[in-house]
């Protein structure tokens, strides 16, 4: 069979998502994987438990397109609870997954020619994303260790081309949160050139040392052009589950709709009766939770520095980051991570394939802490006698 020009050319040389890769070399290898981000402690027995009821008492038919009103209800519930956001459930769509409803987002919004700003690092889904609805994705590279998004910039970005920008706060993979500052900039941009927001905001609630998350639907201007999108995933740590939420008003919420009824049309029925009942938990058990994972992030910084690793700062996400040149390490990020994989039985994620184009670092490598301590432990015990042979090797 003939395949020359048959495939769609966004598709005939992408690679494989480096979360995919990584995990795969960590199966392959019998390797720790603080690559790809999941937990793997228990879950909340109240959520397996809740799946469980609506399997055995609930429809598993097809729910509404926009999902079950229950669960639309209580996503409101959650937010006004949370956030101080006064929502109404015709403002919710319930998606297969966060990444569904950026694909909605997208597609809903960016027509060919259209350019769509992204700021670096980013989730490796989002130029794809923009590629495949014809848009061109325009990329201003963040700055590590604090990644802050520089006014400047943007405004020099913005063409009458320009239609959306892409916002992912708290950020991955750096695991910073946006000073108000830089949000009421990014605000300002977007009502002063009628653009439309897409916010990815699945680590809203995966927040420590006390930073609370400000939505860019807050800031003046932005409710009536500002997709905000969360994940149940994140939430309580369910990765698989992939039930995700898009929230947006007016014709917004009409054209995300519209997008997401010829994607997956409706999410698994049974999760969305258990994702409702969770966002409805006391706030003390999610509370439990993020204590458990600032535990496992304290512990995992405070033995990647002892054992000799620069740690950069973090305020949110399941991720650390370390900076290979300060800590003595000439490998790249890549080769870093291949080598650490094989040789030390530890997975990672380069941060250079989270940036487009040629701005990316090449020194900085991303590990997920949300694992068991002792694990965390052994990982790190692993990668501190891989850094003394690399940096011992260096001095020969």
């Amino acid at each position: 069979m003939k395949t020359a020009g048959r495939i769609h050319p966004v598709y005939a040389q992408m690679e494989r998502t480096v979360f995919d890769r990584m995990s795969a070399l960590a199966r392959e290898h019998g390797a720790i994987n603080l690559g790809q981000g999941f937990p793997d402690g228990p879950p909340q027995p109240a959520l397996i438990e809740a799946a469980s009821r609506a399997l055995h008492e609930k429809s598993n038919q097809y729910p509404p397109g926009a999902g079950l009103i229950e669960l639309r209800e209580a996503i409101c519930g959650y937010y006004a609870r949370r956030q101080g956001l006064a929502l109404a459930p015709g403002q919710v769509t319930v998606t297969s997954g966060a990444t569904e409803a950026l694909a909605a987002a997208v597609f809903a919004f960016v027509k060919p020619g259209d350019e769509v700003i992204l700021f670096q690092p980013a989730y490796d889904a989002y130029a794809p994303l923009v590629r495949r609805a014809g848009g061109i994705p325009v990329s201003i590279p963040l700055s590590p260790p604090d990644f802050c998004y520089p006014a400047k910039a943007l405004e020099a970005a913005i063409t009458p081309q320009t239609r959306v920008v892409m916002l992912n706060d708290p950020l991955n993979p750096a695991g910073t949160v946006a000073r108000h500052e830089e949000l009421a900039a990014i605000a300002q941009a977007c009502t002063a050139h009628d653009l439309i927001a897409i916010c990815d905001e699945v680590w809203e609630d995966v927040r420590f040392d006390g930073v609370p998350h400000h939505s860019l639907m807050r800031f003046p201007g932005m409710a009536e052009r500002t997709v905000k999108i969360g994940s149940a995933g994140k939430i309580f740590g369910l990765t698989g589950w992939k039930v995700g939420w898009m929230i947006a008003a007016g014709d917004l919420a009409t054209a995300i709709s519209r997008a997401h009824q010829f994607l997956t049309y409706a999410t698994a029925v049974p999760l969305q009766w258990a994702v409702a009942e969770g966002l409805s938990l006391p706030d003390a058990v999610l509370d439990g939770q993020r204590a458990a994972w600032a535990a496992a992030r304290e512990r995992l910084k405070a033995g990647l520095t002892e054992g000799g690793f620069v740690v950069l700062p973090n305020a949110a996400t399941w991720f650390l980051n370390v900076d290979l040149a300060a800590s003595g390490i000439s490998l790249c990020d890549r080769e870093f991570s291949e080598r650490a994989v094989t040789e030390a039985g530890v997975a990672s994620v380069p941060v250079s394939a989270l940036y487009q184009g040629e701005d990316a670092p090449g020194h900085l490598v991303r590990f997920c802490f949300t694992k068991p301590l002792d694990v965390l432990d052994e990982a790190v015990s692993r990668l501190a006698r891989f850094r003394q042979m690399l940096v011992g090797q260096a001095v020969l």
